[in-house]
């Protein structure tokens, strides 16, 4: 979502460039107070509104195509994510909010999280009907931006961050953003078939854009968790998403750039006093990949007169996020600390393409597994599993029965780390475990002069799907 708004920026494009994208994004006035700390938090809002971004309903086939269901005129903001920059940039933070959060909507009553926007919006348009208001377009501008300012407030109560900006993406946009960019990497561990979704997918990795996108992300039911099975979706998603744009190659496409300028003037909402291009700049280890997504914690869950609710403690969640941006900004700091280490040796003893390489990242850095993984791909062992465990504090390569050569070689293109025998591992395969030791600068960067690896375009709604190097997941 901030991606396709920022888009322009990371270039270092002209000032002209800049100003026409700015200008044709809708804005709104909606963020009050600064709490003068240095840190930008950005509330990230997705909707699923039946119109663009300037109000203009969108025709029956687009919404069929979208598979979005019937109009019942409720609004549903059902993503709702705050990211976090801290001064000077460094590593951000995004906080996934459950809908169902059962939290006190100020000026309305204690509901879900995801009813603060629509409820708040339709009681002020209502007023503002009431007060002689005829101008449809008015009405709709006016009380969104209450129902905008409310759901802020909540989310800073819920949060303990003060909301410095704000940006909203609808259906219409997310599905324009994904084909723009020639879809997105995923990885499912089982196939699903939901049909209020509209998700029908086989297991393992594949590219999605367009409808298909958008219903991976919007599957709840028949999910092992349900809607917190939906939000480890969307931050995979999302963090796809941004990787594709800073550093696909997107930013240097023309084609591509022009269709993404043209996402966000037709479908975001920003608050009127952002500053893009400050923003940009003090943002831009976001695109050295130095983000992590995770969701606040949850107390079980409860059914009352709105229904199943998600619990959760204000308290707990703001020593929550106070500790994990912390940590964050320490792991950061420690890796930029930590001498290089040695160059991992030039050449390898075994013969890399008899083995298959799965990586598991336990460790506190944000997509070092599909780092790791690719360089395990360049030095052409066959690619594996790529995805998360638990924290684990020490890295190893687990491997079986008479693998241990190959192991052992794998370990040291790692920083040499310990290996391990393990009767669960596959013959054949070699488990490389990632935990909080890890020094991502034992993986080198690629070299400048190497053959660029093709991103795959995105399929035919027929054609196979294939993709590599994502964490796989429900």
């Amino acid at each position: 979502m901030v991606a396709s708004a920022l888009v322009l920026v990371f270039t270092g494009s002209a000032w002209g460039l800049f100003r026409d994208i700015t200008a044709g994004i809708t804005t709104t006035d909606v963020i009050t107070g600064s709490d003068d700390d240095g840190a930008d938090n950005i509330l990230l809002v997705g909707v699923d509104s039946r119109t663009d971004a300037q109000g203009n309903p969108l025709p029956p086939e687009v919404q069929r195509l979208l598979n979005s269901g019937p109009d019942s005129g409720v609004l549903n903001s059902d993503t709702i994510i705050v990211l976090h920059v801290p001064q000077g940039g460094g590593a951000a933070a995004a906080f996934s909010i459950p809908r169902d959060s059962y939290v006190d909507i100020p000026g309305y009553r204690r509901d879900k999280i995801n009813a603060a926007y629509p409820a708040t919006k339709a009681l002020a348009a209502e007023r503002l009907v009431a007060d002689g208001v005829r101008d449809p377009k008015q009405v709709d501008a006016e009380s969104a931006q209450q129902g905008r300012t409310a759901l802020i407030q909540t989310v800073q109560n819920l949060t303990g961050l003060h909301i410095d900006h704000y940006a909203e993406i609808n259906l219409l946009g997310f599905y324009n953003l994904t084909t723009a960019i020639g879809g997105v990497d995923v990885c499912l561990k089982a196939p699903v078939d939901d049909p209020f979704s509209g998700a029908d997918f086989p297991a393992g990795p594949q590219t999605i854009s367009g409808a298909a996108a958008l219903a991976f992300v919007r599957q709840r039911h028949g999910l092992p968790e349900g809607d917190l099975s939906r939000i480890r979706r969307q931050q995979v998603f999302l963090a796809a998403v941004s990787d594709k744009i800073l550093s696909g190659g997107t930013l240097t496409n023309p084609g591509k750039l022009s269709s993404l300028i043209d996402v966000a003037q037709k479908s975001l909402v920003v608050d009127s006093g952002w500053n893009l291009l400050a923003f940009a700049q003090q943002a831009s280890d976001i695109a050295a990949g130095h983000l992590e997504f995770v969701t606040i914690p949850t107390q079980g869950g409860e059914t009352n007169a709105r229904g199943d609710v998600v619990l959760v403690d204000p308290g707990v969640v703001h020593t929550f996020i106070e500790q994990r941006i912390a940590e964050q900004q320490q792991a950061v700091q420690a890796t930029q600390e930590a001498p290089p280490p040695p160059p991992p040796p030039a050449q390898l003893d075994v013969i890399a393409s008899r083995y298959v390489v799965d990586v598991r990242n336990g460790s506190n850095l944000s997509g070092m597994a599909a780092t790791v993984a690719g360089r395990m791909r360049d030095l052409d062992f066959v690619p594996g599993t790529v995805d998360n465990t638990d924290p684990t504090p020490t890295s190893t390569v687990h491997y079986t029965g008479s693998d241990g050569d190959a192991a052992r070689a794998v370990a040291a293109q790692l920083g040499n780390i310990p290996v391990e025998s393990d009767d669960q591992v596959t013959p054949g395969h070699l488990l490389v475990v990632l935990g909080a030791d890890f020094n991502p600068a034992t993986v080198p960067a690629p070299v400048d002069d190497a053959p660029a690896r093709p991103s795959p375009a995105a399929p035919a709604p027929s054609a196979p799907i294939t993709a590599a190097g994502v964490p796989c997941v429900d």
